[in-house]
């Protein structure tokens, strides 16, 4: 048995549907509301909530192998359930920012769950993306509202990565023996800056879409009502103001993984049109 956590999100709905698809199973998905839940046939959808440990047992009761986004809920109470449960290996989606920008907090966080799991006892394989496509959708209300874009460090390119390669690169290291006690930096195929990123969704809706760069300290503000200061300071820092060679690599790991090129953020911005319209 398989479990994917976050089975409605961007990554793990797009996980069931591969593991579904290539004759995987049985498969599990954890989701909040199961009447709700829109798995493919023959997935099993179970109730539970990563922020509250006592409601996955359940879910994890004969699972063999876990999906797991790590800083959803507290995860050393996941990681100790997931073991007493009899899981035998755990697929970690952790961050680059772990070998790219270890000093900031977000990132000693996630190395904080790495080392969890390494020490757990179970088998693990990490997997460390890029900065996600899907990001993007916080500017859709302004890109509704037909206002503009405002972003900062709005020319420089970072290798975004589609959700759907995260969700590909964990069904093969689900499914492949291969992969087990392995740590994997996951990239897009190309660097393309914010501007880049708003013109593709402008091309996709048939429409010009304002875009206006501002400043670091513009954006800071804006970032922290909702982020706090010290989080809204480590996106920009990763977004423009801190770049290093290592957060701008392209890496080729999603095509010789999975063996299907890395999906571009222009095939990001077609296939969610809709949520810009």
């Amino acid at each position: 048995m398989i479990l994917v956590t976050g089975a409605t999100g961007n990554i793990g709905n797009t996980l069931l549907r591969e593991l579904r698809a290539s004759g995987t199973g049985p498969l599990r998905g954890l989701t909040r509301e199961t009447a709700r839940a829109a798995f493919p046939a023959g997935v099993e959808a179970v109730a539970g909530d990563l922020t509250r440990t006592a409601s996955l047992k359940p879910a994890l009761e004969g699972v063999r192998s876990m999906f797991l986004v790590s800083r959803i809920g507290p995860d050393a109470e996941i990681i100790e359930a997931a073991r007493s449960a009899g899981v035998e290996h755990v697929v970690l989606v952790s961050s680059i920012t772990v070998q790219t920008h270890p000093h900031l907090g977000p990132a000693e966080e996630n190395l904080t769950v790495e080392r969890l799991l390494k020490d757990s006892g179970m088998v693990w394989t990490i997997l460390r993306p890029t900065q996600f496509a899907s990001n993007a959708l916080w500017w859709a209300e302004a890109i509704r509202g037909h206002e503009a874009v405002r972003v900062p460090y709005a020319d420089i390119g970072l290798p975004t990565i589609h959700p759907a390669d995260i969700a590909s690169v964990a069904r093969v290291a689900l499914t492949e023996s291969a992969h087990r006690g392995r740590t994997y930096a996951l990239t897009g195929p190309e660097r393309i800056t914010a501007r880049q990123q708003v013109g593709a969704i402008a091309a996709v809706l048939g429409r010009d879409v304002p875009f206006a760069g501002i400043s670091r300290q513009e954006a800071h503000r804006a970032m922290a009502a909702f982020l706090g200061e010290e989080a809204a300071a480590a996106v920009l820092d990763l977004t423009g103001g801190d770049v290093n060679d290592e957060l701008l690599a392209v890496r080729d790991t999603v095509s010789r993984i999975t063996g299907a090129p890395a999906r571009t953020f222009r095939q990001w911005a077609a296939a969610n049109a809709a949520a810009f319209r």
